[in-house]
């Protein structure tokens, strides 16, 4: 919750350059070796290192049973600057 005055730390970590970061996480079953499974997982991290994805794919593997198979990784900025366009013509209402 944010009080009066306060702004969110989700929005705090954009405006200090972090990015929305989503990573697809497939791994093996640990029951069966064989059989493929997927989490995704989401949070604010900075590119091109993801230390918070790296901490938690650190955990996962001292964690979890399930060993990763493969990790997908799909990163956007959400403050950006602004697009310009260009304008054609101006049209003038007196």
């Amino acid at each position: 919750m944010v009080s009066k005055g306060n702004v969110s730390n989700d929005f705090r970590k954009q405006v200090l350059g972090y990015g929305l970061t989503t990573a697809e996480i497939v791994y093996r079953r640990p029951d069966r070796h064989w059989l493929l499974q997927t989490y995704v997982w989401q949070d604010y991290d900075m590119f091109p290192d993801f230390p918070a994805l790296k901490d938690f794919l650190t955990f996962w593997e001292t964690t979890f049973d399930g060993p990763l198979f493969a990790v997908s990784v799909a990163h956007s900025k959400l403050i950006k600057p602004a697009e310009l366009h260009a304008i054609d013509g101006v049209i003038r209402l007196h």
